[in-house]
Parts: structure tokens; sequence; C-alpha cells
């Protein structure tokens, strides 16, 4: 059988820690952060851990 080929979009979007950790960007950090409060914007920075179903669907993308 082929090798399976790593999905761009995900590899892009996703990263995986040591621990096998599945972390993403928070979303609505891009545009329109004028009307947003400031300790809104504050609670997009940094990684979120993503996990249930979808974290088994984007590691298979991944490859891992």
């Amino acid at each position: 059988m082929p090798k399976l080929k790593t999905h761009s979009g995900t590899k892009d979007r996703f990263r995986i820690t040591k621990t096998g950790k599945l972390l993403r960007r928070h979303s609505a950090r891009n545009h329109n952060l004028q009307k947003k409060s400031a300790a809104r914007k504050r609670t997009f920075a940094g990684l979120e851990e993503v996990v249930g179903k979808s974290r088994n669907n984007i590691k298979k993308k991944l490859g891992v």
C-alpha cells in the first residue's frame, strides 16, 4: 500500500507536542479587533489543546 500524504492545510494549522497533545490557535483573532475588549483578545492569545473525536481525525490527516 502506498504511503499517505500529509494534508497540507492541517499541517499548517496544528502542532503536536512531544507528549502527543494536539494544539491549535484560537479563532476570532484576525479582524474586527477594535470592537473586542482587551480581556477578550488576551484569551485568544496562546494555544489550545484539541480534545475529543476531532483530535483523532486531525492526527490521521497528519499521518501520526
